[in-house]
């Protein structure tokens, strides 16, 4: 493909070219000949696009034009330098019209739902097939096609390299780490990157990326924004190794978004991609490398993430994932909000079941639960006012916690709003001839057992969630009790198909 210096300078350097949301345009130049240049024409007519026959052998300048698609996926409708006719692109085709020269070899493709067209019409793949894909920015251009020759060489030049992140202008490209964790719904940045630098797992600074076609077609989201950081956090996981290049640089056309509200809408822009790619493939937690960490999940104004629970297996275990961190964050929020009522009611509890096997594990709760155990001595429930009045009445505190009667038995839930019920469970036991027991068992559960009274004389402290709870003592020999022996060593993972 052959890129004259006025097609350049005009900003047309257009490969290919997709918008946000549910609709996509995708501009794709498969040749140009020298002197040649691409056209806005006002006459209604897309065309017809066939697909690409890839060619193998080395990249020359006569056949560059059918080995290399090129694609700008990050522009704005309110600041681009992509044509002066296309000025907002909605959810339908452009309007007015954007009609390309249809000498050039480019082409329009919408990807909108259309029942008049078929699948593989709307189908970036479908198209692109060549063999080499260069990923730019908006208001980019490639001063010389030797460039693409250097970048072919430097990206088969280390066996395993994937990627090759391309400066833009004079800009210092940098590694950062980038772990992505998909189990735990999180990902995290990290500043300090000390491994060398042709397995980049975030490359920081203006770039274009290069590819073999066949690595983005392996990314569930290929052209998912904001990019590319949507493209190294699917790298991450497909531990696709990127290396950055020295040699080769890609020219800067135009600065876009110089003035300040232009500015805050890119912001703006990119912060709700960010949050609707997050949203899409299941990320709730994201840690700068800061240590601040972003939620995208539940909140008290929500719903929780998972649905009604069956057979005690909730949703995201057949998925082969844990509870995810925003539920965890309020679980501990709200049983840190029942120990201090509980406590200051003087009310008698211990941690029960399976938030006590976290606790005597690694001090938390077990990275798969979905909800807190206690057990209360019952002749203290008149002691606290949220647990009497929940014994008449639904009762919503002044943190907006909500303490009922669960449907479920003789026990009572405190939930994290009326919203979200995500909750901690506080089952009533009574000494019945130096015995604790309740009114009201689970069969299935093997921990729900009666058990004697002596692990509570005295209650011992352990450190869960953050705070110090109050515990039986012997927490092994309870533990083993109501569990079997060995049980603290031995974590078992509810889905037989995905073992820890």
């Amino acid at each position: 493909m052959i890129l004259p210096r006025r097609l350049i300078y005009r900003g047309y350097i257009v490969a290919g070219v997709l918008t946000f949301v549910l609709v996509f345009y995708f501009v794709i130049y498969q040749k140009l000949p020298d002197n040649s240049s691409v056209q806005v024409h006002n006459r209604n007519h897309v065309g017809q696009l066939e697909p690409l026959v890839k060619l193998t052998g080395p990249v020359t300048k006569e056949n560059l034009g059918e080995r290399l698609s090129i694609i700008i996926r990050e522009f704005e409708n309110f600041d681009n330098a992509l044509s002066e006719t296309v000025r907002s692109i909605p959810d339908q085709l452009p309007y007015p019209p954007v009609m390309l020269n249809m000498n050039s070899e480019a082409r329009v493709i919408t990807l909108s739902s259309d029942l008049t067209r078929n699948y593989s019409s709307a189908c970036p793949f479908h198209y692109l097939q060549t063999q080499y894909v260069l990923i730019i920015p908006d208001a980019v251009g490639i001063r010389d096609w030797k460039l693409i020759q250097n970048l072919v060489s430097f990206l088969h030049s280390k066996k395993h390299t994937k990627a090759v992140a391309v400066p833009i202008g004079n800009a210092e490209l940098t590694c950062q780490g980038l772990s992505v964790d998909l189990k735990s719904w999180s990902l995290s940045f990290h500043a300090n990157y000390s491994q060398p630098s042709f397995n980049c797992p975030l490359v920081t600074g203006p770039h274009g990326l290069f590819m073999e076609t066949e690595t983005l077609k392996s990314f569930a989201e290929p052209f998912a924004r904001p990019l590319p950081l949507t493209f190294y956090i699917q790298a991450s996981v497909k531990n696709c190794k990127v290396r950055i290049t020295k040699s080769a640089r890609l020219d800067v056309l135009s600065r876009l978004y110089q003035e300040p509200h232009s500015h805050w809408k890119h912001k703006q822009a990119e912060t709700d991609r960010l949050r609707k790619f997050y949203e899409k493939i299941g990320i709730k937690q994201e840690t700068l490398a800061s240590g601040f960490s972003n939620w995208y999940g539940c909140s008290k104004e929500t719903a929780r993430c998972f649905g009604t629970i069956v057979n005690d297996m909730p949703e995201y275990l057949y998925l082969g994932r844990w509870t995810p961190p925003c539920c965890l964050k309020a679980l501990r929020e709200t049983a840190w909000h029942v120990f201090s009522v509980l406590d200051r009611c003087q009310v008698r509890y211990w941690l029960e079941g399976g938030s006590l096997l976290g606790a005597a594990r690694h001090g938390d709760i077990i990275p798969w639960d979905y909800d807190v155990d206690i057990g209360i001595y019952k002749v203290d429930v008149e002691k606290c006012l949220p647990l009497s009045r929940a014994t008449q009445e639904r009762y919503v505190d002044e943190q907006q916690f909500v303490w009922e009667t669960a449907v479920e038995g003789d026990f009572f839930r405190v939930q994290f709003s009326e919203t979200n019920h995500l909750h901690v469970d506080i089952f009533p036991f009574y000494s019945k001839n130096g015995t604790m027991t309740k009114d009201t068992w689970f069969h299935n559960h093997r921990q729900d057992t009666e058990f004697p009274e002596r692990f509570l004389q005295p209650l011992t402290k352990i450190e869960f969630a953050g705070v110090l709870a109050s515990a039986p003592n012997n927490i092994t020999e309870f533990l083993e009790y109501k569990f079997g022996q060995g049980v603290i060593d031995k974590p078992k993972y509810p889905n037989f198909q995905n073992p820890l």
